[in-house]
């Protein structure tokens, strides 16, 4: 069983910058593919982006690349998603959540077994 946790959220002015973090416990974090999710008010969960064990394979959603970054710490059993240049569209309570496999990187919301809580990010205009 693999628990996560995220943290980091919270409300930051359009053009600010958040680092979500996803602590992992349970299972050595090397096993997974981790990815982030989002999802805003009446909408389905969107990918957001995702990395493989060893982070040598990402994936960005088209609509935060280049402003978003996926890492991760398999020591600390922690992956990160730093989030630059934030817009009002980014609002939207955002999940990391864990594939079983760990070389490649799925984008939907069935490839992911494991998930947090949620936590809330806005971003006001």
């Amino acid at each position: 069983q693999l628990l996560l946790s995220e943290s980091g959220g919270g409300l930051v002015q359009a053009g600010g910058s958040l680092k979500l973090s996803c602590a992992a416990s349970g299972r050595a974090l090397s096993r997974h593919t981790m990815g982030w999710f989002r999802q805003a008010p009446g909408e389905d969960h969107e990918f957001v982006a995702g990395a493989t064990w060893d982070a040598s394979i990402t994936q960005y959603a088209d609509s935060v690349k280049g402003r978003f970054i996926i890492s991760r710490d398999n020591a600390k059993n922690t992956v990160f998603l730093q989030m630059n240049s934030l817009k009002p569209e980014d609002t939207a309570v955002y999940y990391c959540a864990a594939d079983r496999r760990n070389w490649v990187v799925g984008t939907t919301r069935s490839d992911y077994y494991y998930w947090g809580q949620g936590t809330q990010v806005t971003v006001s205009a």
